[in-house]
């Protein structure tokens, strides 16, 4: 079994009001990178459009940051990077692979591949009230930009990410295509975001039934109907509950006031946590055991 994440940027992510992935802009494109760094198991981590370098050691598939999909063609390496991310997806010899992402502002673009293609799943956010309403307007405006009608890019699933998307998705789409092609288990370990990857499966002609693991705060927003989801791709969802609540830790009462809710992997993570029969007391307390590792006040 093999994890593997695939980090990157969009300026989208600058639109003030649209994520919560970092402290402002100016933090924000760090987010990846550092979140590869941190997290500290055996996963394999994907170059899908970093903005800043990263200590991690990374898989290039020639993917570069992505612009704000206000603009025309914000993804321009979208077919390229999904082409060789394909070919890497088919070289993995695992018999199971878990895909993951890191990108702030990715749950727009999302929104908007989701809107190329005439999907009407919806998006959740990193924030405690989800900007459905800036969102939509954003999607819009770059709908608008590159002159395109909702649903116009139905069945062109690099098309729809390169006019509407970000780098990560195309990245992850075609690395889980790959996977499928070699005949190796996938599951898309994330939120909304990676249903947004089925949705490209699914436009490139993927029949099999999709896995994808999330977190009961993905599952619980008010602004997502993951059930609904769930039956229009055709996936087979996991939903876990780390029980945040129970815990004593600033993060954990984020969590429990509805920020983040996924990401990197997290709803994975927390599926083959509870697989492998571990409590999540026990969880718990290594996510705050690895806080106090920091070299920062968390």
């Amino acid at each position: 079994m093999r994890v593997v994440l695939a980090v990157g940027t969009t300026q989208t992510a600058r639109i003030d009001g649209i994520s919560a992935a970092g402290a402002d802009p100016d933090v924000m494109v760090h987010t990846p990178s550092a979140d590869a760094e941190i997290v500290a198991f055996d996963l394999t981590v994907v170059d899908a459009g970093l903005a800043e370098p990263t200590g991690a050691p990374t898989v290039t598939v020639g993917a570069r940051a992505g612009s704000d999909i206000r603009e025309p063609d914000p993804v321009s390496t979208a077919p390229g990077a999904f082409a060789a991310a394909r070919e890497f997806g088919r070289s993995l010899p695992d018999d199971e692979v878990y895909l993951a992402e890191s990108i702030p502002g990715g749950t727009t673009t999302a929104l908007g591949v989701q809107a190329a293609l005439g999907e009407r799943g919806g998006v959740s956010s990193s924030l405690p009230e989800n900007p459905v309403e800036q969102k939509r307007e954003v999607v819009t405006e770059g709908l608008e930009a590159s002159g395109l009608d909702e649903g116009e890019l139905a069945g062109e699933p690099q098309e729809a990410v390169r006019r509407m998307g970000d780098p990560v998705l195309a990245v992850v789409a075609g690395t889980a295509l790959g996977c499928l092609e070699s005949d190796t288990a996938v599951t898309l370990a994330g939120g909304t975001q990676l249903a947004t990857v089925a949705a490209l499966l699914r436009h490139a002609g993927v029949d099999r039934t999709v896995d994808l693991a999330t977190t009961s705060f993905v599952a619980d927003d008010p602004s997502v109907d993951l059930d609904g989801l769930a039956d229009a791709l055709d996936l087979s969802v996991t939903v876990t509950d780390p029980e945040f609540e129970a815990g004593d830790h600033p993060a954990f009462d984020g969590y429990a006031a509805g920020e983040a809710k996924e990401g990197v992997g997290m709803g994975g993570a927390l599926a083959m946590a509870a697989t492998a029969g571990v409590p999540m007391a026990d969880l718990r307390e290594r996510v705050l055991e690895r806080y106090r590792q920091l070299p920062f006040d968390a």
